[in-house]
């Protein structure tokens, strides 16, 4: 019998990422860039759907896929209600909240939506997001900020964060959920989070305004001297929003979102962006500290992830502040697209049930 064909569609700002699996190998991956001029005429990214549920099926086609064969499509999950971290399948309720963009537009949005669309059109294949950014299996403590008004979220890279922790905890030859872990993905945003026993109790809003400085996002800001700012008379509240995220972190003190870029400004010797990236790695080593606490000082393994994770410079300062707590393993770079395909191959084998948005 011919192993399970998954196709997964991961959409950026940008770009758009699909890739096909046959089983757990690797068939076909394309990294799809769109220009501004080519994104211009969208007012809103659902706008974008048949332009990128387009581009999807000619890549496919150019590739000579044959997207009859594919049995599953698993969609990067957007910003839908807070769930639990699995496999959803897409039904009417995670359509209309995705069409309604209710808790914030972001490209990822447009994941579960071709998929559903996609795998409408085939009639032999299931759709499905995993483990979007709002996974949410935080404790109530970790959600009070100090005022009833503000309520701490649960958005960070679930995806990459949860398959990062499986596979690590392959390699310990240990189940995921026995372990109690501090993952850091370091990418355009940083999340940080305490997993423990196969739940992240608690993690910083990795979208706006919580946690370590990004390559674009400020993090964590002092209270009163936003709150000065914002009413300044100087600023607009898109113009606030877009310093928080977008225009914050190595972007604002540095000019650029291009962390490989300001790695390669330090060796050259530029004293500010060695002051910026030591900041940076400073940030970090706090947030896991801080998230010791959080685990009771019962921490198997740290683990930095994501594109940054490939600075050694960064790395270093890190693992110097926090090497005492807990052994540390790096995994550079994601692959969420094999998060994606493996999510969706699990349920398609029978090994996991998918789970139902409501």
């Amino acid at each position: 019998m011919e192993e399970q064909r998954i196709l997964a569609i991961n959409p950026g700002s940008t770009s758009t990422k699909i890739a096909v699996f046959q089983g757990s190998k690797s068939i076909f991956l394309k990294n799809i860039k769109h220009s501004a001029d080519e994104l211009a005429p969208f007012d809103n990214i659902v706008d974008q759907f048949h332009f990128r549920k387009d581009i999807i099926l000619k890549e496919l086609e150019t590739a000579d896929i044959r997207i009859d064969l594919i049995t599953a499509i698993v969609g990067r999950g957007g910003l839908v209600n807070p769930i639990e971290s699995g496999v959803y399948e897409v039904n009417k309720k995670m359509i209309h909240d995705l069409h309604e963009s209710k808790l914030g537009e972001h490209a990822s949005n447009l994941g579960g939506l071709i998929a559903h669309d996609i795998a409408n059109e085939l009639k032999t294949a299931r759709a499905f997001i995993a483990d979007p950014v709002v996974v949410d299996e935080m404790e109530d403590v970790a959600r009070y900020t100090g005022h009833p008004k503000f309520v701490r979220h649960s958005i960070f890279h679930a995806l990459n964060q949860k398959a990062i922790a499986r596979k690590y905890a392959k390699s310990v030859d240990k189940p995921y959920h026995e372990l109690n872990l501090i993952v850091a993905h370091l990418g355009g945003g940083i999340s940080v989070g305490a997993h423990r026993k196969g739940r992240v109790i608690d993690v910083n809003n990795a979208l706006d305004g919580d946690g370590p400085f990004s390559p674009e996002r400020t993090g964590t800001l002092p209270c009163g001297q936003v709150a000065k700012l914002c009413f300044s008379g100087e600023y607009t509240l898109d113009q606030v929003k877009k310093m928080i995220k977008g225009e914050g972190g190595l972007v604002a003190y540095l000019g650029t979102n291009d962390a490989y870029e300001v790695e390669m400004r330090v060796k050259d010797g530029d004293q500010k962006a060695k002051e910026v990236h030591d900041a940076l790695a400073y940030q970090l080593g706090k947030e896991i500290g801080a998230l010791c606490t959080v685990l009771k000082g019962e921490v198997d393994a740290i683990i930095l992830t994501g594109g940054m994770a490939h600075d050694k410079m960064l790395v270093d300062y890190i693992k110097e502040m926090v090497h005492f707590i807990a052994p540390i393993s790096v995994y550079p770079g994601e692959d969420e697209m094999e998060a994606l395909a493996m999510n969706g191959l699990m349920v398609m084998k029978g090994e996991v049930e998918p789970k139902v948005y409501q």
